[in-house]
């Protein structure tokens, strides 16, 4: 329990100043390590040797730059796309490791390296398209607070009354109840993070609006959660790694957001929030 204060004590002030205030290369640097280290852990996960995980985390940093250099003013107005050459550039790269190392390279190896090395580095960089399309920075805090809020009330309302299994195969602690505990919590959440904006940041953010879209992200949350955990059960691991200490890794923290954050990025402009 002390190890959990701690890092709450630590992480949620490094993580609000980071995304708040700090410049936005700053949180490009933040996003791409989180990226290389999840892009480890998900390599570790499924059994690939040090070398190329190693390989996997280097990807996944600089994936996750060149998606930064895709939202910087400069290169925005080129008319190729950094991050999608880099996408296809390590896809290439990946298949040519198969064809020179044949029998060494399996398909999922192939495909643990793109999920990692692409996949995941895109997602992360959500916050930095909102930044980019004009978005209030405290707008950048809803994907983790759709993340956790809903993780939150699920926790809660699956403890209190949690009867009937979600996903017994997957996660056998979660409940339909909690499932539901995770929209309520959700919605409520938005209401609260529309009142904020509106009240002190002239936000203009429509109550109805986010209160739905809090339930929508509620279920792609849940859906996260639950997609990661059935890898982790597939290759028998409790968790991602340790590096928040009894929170485990960043897949084991953030694997909500990595569903929840390019959700918003799309859904966001779309709604006219």
């Amino acid at each position: 329990m002390k190890s959990r204060l701690l890092v709450a004590a630590v992480g949620v002030p490094v993580i609000l100043v980071v995304i708040l205030w700090a410049p936005v290369w700053v949180l490009a640097l933040f996003l791409a390590v989180l990226s290389g280290v999840a892009a480890w852990e998900l390599m570790k996960c499924v059994g690939i040797s040090d070398r190329w995980r190693t390989v996997a985390a280097v990807f996944g940093v600089g994936m996750l730059l060149l998606f930064y250099m895709d939202t910087w003013a400069p290169f925005a107005a080129l008319p190729w796309q950094c991050g999608e050459e880099g996408a296809v550039t390590v896809t290439l790269a990946m298949f040519a490791c198969a064809v020179l190392r044949p029998g060494e390279w399996k398909l999922a190896h192939i495909l643990s390296m793109l999920f990692s090395g692409i996949v995941i580095p895109y997602a992360f960089a959500a916050f930095l398209r909102l930044d980019a399309a004009g978005y209030h920075r405290g707008f950048l805090l809803l994907p983790l607070i759709f993340s956790f809020a809903s993780d939150t009330g699920a926790f809660f309302a699956g403890r209190a009354f949690g009867k009937h299994k979600l996903a017994p195969k997957v996660s056998p602690h979660k409940t339909v109840e909690g499932s539901i505990g995770g929209l309520v919590t959700n919605a409520v959440a938005g209401v609260i993070f529309a009142l904020v904006m509106n009240t002190w940041f002239d936000g203009g953010v429509g109550y109805l609006q986010i209160a739905l879209l809090g339930l929508f992200c509620s279920a792609v949350a849940q859906l996260g959660d639950l997609s990661f955990s059935l890898i982790k059960r597939e290759f028998g691991i409790k968790d991602y790694g340790h590096i928040f200490l009894e929170h485990g890794g960043v897949l084991d923290r953030f694997d909500s957001v990595l569903f929840v954050a390019p959700t918003l990025a799309v859904l966001l402009p779309l709604l006219g929030l």
